[in-house]
């Protein structure tokens, strides 16, 4: 289980630093923030997707098989 809950915190890490990256562009540019908050969950679904094969591995090494 810690394998697993270490990989799910550095994936929601990497969500919370996006989200706040994308916060901090949006409110310093606000003509292109509609731009920067699409890039932004780009950015935040491309960070979840890539943490779904080390949270699998994980979870395997967890359960022992």
């Amino acid at each position: 289980m810690s394998r697993t809950l270490v990989e799910l915190l550095h994936i929601l890490a990497g969500l919370a630093a996006a989200a706040a990256l994308t916060s901090a562009i949006a409110w310093s540019y606000p003509l292109g923030a509609h731009v920067a908050w699409w890039c932004g969950g780009a950015a935040m679904v491309a960070t979840a997707l890539m943490g779904v094969r080390p949270l699998r591995r994980a979870w395997m090494q967890d359960r022992g098989a």
